[in-house]
């Protein structure tokens, strides 16, 4: 079944018509330079040689004429020596491609054909931001275990999590995969991706004291000015407008929990809310999200980056230079941040206060530690991502979708309402038990995950079993998030946005249609110890924002049906790209602007 072509409903769930995939134009029309290369290679391989050699009823006659079809076009386009060693690479593509297909241990588990044989569709789908999608698909086709390459497989049943980050009796879980997870040339591993279990205990171990419940409550008051900040850019964005405004609330929540980090990290706001934009530095971290998941892809496809290596000296290093020209600056800035923090000499307990321990303990000579300053930053590097454009797209993704269910957004508005009779009432400690308000959250993030995919986990030597299928040593496996939630066996109404199934009498009510479903199936901040040190401050920032908003303003969708969002059209590149996400805001009758 279509990704696009399930059952629709309002707000995460498209009423668009059904979506089309993208075709890649023909081999003989792809751009006829080095750039074009990629696409040529691909297109000619899986229209020139694969398709004949597989589905052909004359192989030895499909694959010569595969074969001088390859050879006329690459040797036009590149010249003699360059068409014969593609050649040669494509017919050990397609001597590989019959092995993964008839001979590969993984070759009995259900799937798309021309993924089993390859992992170019798997690359095409990394680049182009349409992997989940393409991913989605599959599950829906072929159930919860899905081979999505010749060395990979995705799980969309609920136990792929104790089975791949906790690990059965007596095993651990397994290791990430260095494929997805060796950092970027020049860059230490950081806390989040740190393969080796040993260092990521470690660096664990020293960003804790920032997230315990202590911490947490010193934090309330910081959260608290935030937020309020916030609702007091809006207010006056909607008294500027005459008492209503149309905001991207992206880029707004972005704003509120950069600043937040930014006070917590690095004792310092970034002071996007107060300047109305993002700071240079978090410009710079959204751009390498991109060209890190390109990079990535090209990880998997050591021969083309040859190939193009042959072609022009340089062509491949192409995407890296991008690349390594924003990282430079990106270092530079996190390092200043890094070190002026470190120079500071106080009693916050913050997300800094357990490495500033261990460095200056070492520095004393007191204790050797295997932290070292790169590892400071490259950790607070990826956590500016991890502890703020995920809670941002999570709040985005709430009001992109209340504003489409209305019925559900006037429930969630008079929970909040009914429960505070002013707005200073409405603290971090008086929402934590609003029924709805995290009912809504926790929808939210099923059907729009703002992580929608855990990078891969390898197999270790030996093999292992994952949801009753033994796998061979080396096997990528992993977890599409978007796919786990909606995962029909799983869910009632997998597709449709059901805050009640979260309520109490969904859970204890046998006859309710949510009783059912699940629910630990659901693990959006992942488990095990490489969970999310953050969820519960994400949990109280969510909260604590969605209650002061919707007690001070009524929000409702454009007018303009252009400006709709729908969730599942977004591309993903590691993290969920970023569209104006617009909602029109409008002062409550009784605290109307004056």
């Amino acid at each position: 079944m279509s990704w696009m072509s399930t059952p629709t409903h309002q707000g995460c769930m498209s009423d668009s018509p059904s979506h089309t995939r993208q075709v890649f134009p023909s081999a003989a029309a792809a751009p006829q330079s080095c750039a074009g290369y990629p696409l040529l290679i691909y297109e000619t391989i899986r229209t020139q040689l694969l398709f004949p050699l597989f589905y052909s009823t004359d192989r030895n006659e499909a694959t010569e004429m595969a074969t001088d079809s390859l050879g006329t076009k690459l040797i036009s386009a590149g010249g003699t020596l360059l068409g014969a060693a593609i050649v040669l690479q494509a017919v050990n593509l397609a001597v590989r491609a019959v092995y993964n297909l008839l001979g590969h241990p993984l070759s009995s588990l259900p799937g798309r054909k021309t993924w089993a044989s390859s992992r170019l569709p798997f690359v095409r789908g990394l680049a182009n931001g349409r992997l989940v999608q393409e991913i989605e698909d599959m599950h829906r086709q072929f159930g919860p275990i899905v081979r999505v390459a010749p060395d990979g497989v995705s799980f969309a049943h609920p136990d792929a999590w104790n089975d791949i980050l906790l690990g059965r009796p007596g095993q651990r879980g397994f290791q990430k995969d260095p494929t997805w997870w060796t950092p970027m040339p020049g860059q230490a591993p950081g806390v989040i991706t740190a393969i080796d279990d040993g260092l990521h205990a470690v660096l664990r171990r020293q960003i804790s004291p920032g997230f315990t419940s202590r911490a947490l409550r010193e934090q309330e008051a910081v959260v608290q000015q935030y937020v309020d900040l916030l609702i007091n850019r809006w207010r006056g964005i909607v008294e500027a407008n005459h008492g209503e405004g149309e905001i991207d609330v992206l880029r707004w929540f972005n704003y509120l929990t950069f600043d937040i980090f930014g006070d917590l990290a690095f004792a310092e706001s970034f002071d996007c809310l107060r300047r109305s934009e993002y700071h240079q530095w978090i410009a710079v971290i959204f751009d390498n999200l991109k060209y890190t998941g390109l990079a990535i892809a090209v990880r998997f496809q050591p021969v083309v980056a040859a190939i193009l290596e042959f072609i022009s000296p340089g062509v491949v290093k192409l995407l890296p230079a991008w690349f390594l020209r924003a990282q430079r600056g990106h270092t530079k800035l996190i390092t200043d941040k890094v070190q002026r923090r470190l120079a500071y000499k106080g009693d916050k307990l913050d997300f800094m206060s357990g490495f500033q321990t261990a460095l200056e303990t070492e520095s004393e000579g007191k204790e050797k530690s295997v932290i070292t300053i790169d590892h400071v930053n490259a950790t607070f590097s990826q956590l500016a991502i991890a502890a703020s454009e995920t809670t941002a797209m999570a709040l985005s993704a709430t009001l992109n979708i209340l504003i489409h269910h209305t019925d559900k957004l006037e429930m969630v508005t008079k929970e909040v309402r009914d429960r505070f009779q002013s707005y200073d009432e409405i603290t971090v400690s008086t929402v934590r038990d609003l029924a709805y308000v995290n009912a809504v959250l926790t929808e939210t993030m099923r059907l729009c995950p703002p992580v929608p995919f855990m990078p891969a986990r390898r197999i270790p030597d030996g093999g292992a079993t994952v949801c009753g299928k033994w796998l061979p040593g080396g096997t990528q496996v992993s977890v599409t998030f978007t796919s786990m939630h909606r995962e029909p066996s799983s869910w009632q109404a997998p597709n449709s946005f059901c805050p009640e199934r979260w309520l109490p009498e969904a859970m204890n009510n046998p006859e309710s249609p949510f009783f059912n479903d699940k629910r630990h199936a659901f693990q959006p901040f992942s488990i095990g110890p490489h969970s999310c040190l953050g969820q519960n401050l994400a949990w109280v920032e969510m909260r604590l924002a969605l209650a002061k908003l919707l007690w001070t303003f009524d929000v409702s969708a454009p007018a303009d049906p252009e400006k709709r969002v729908v969730w599942e059209s977004l591309r993903t590149f590691l993290l969920i790209e970023k569209r104006p996400i617009r909602v029109v805001v409008k002062p409550r009758a009784e605290v109307a602007v004056k």
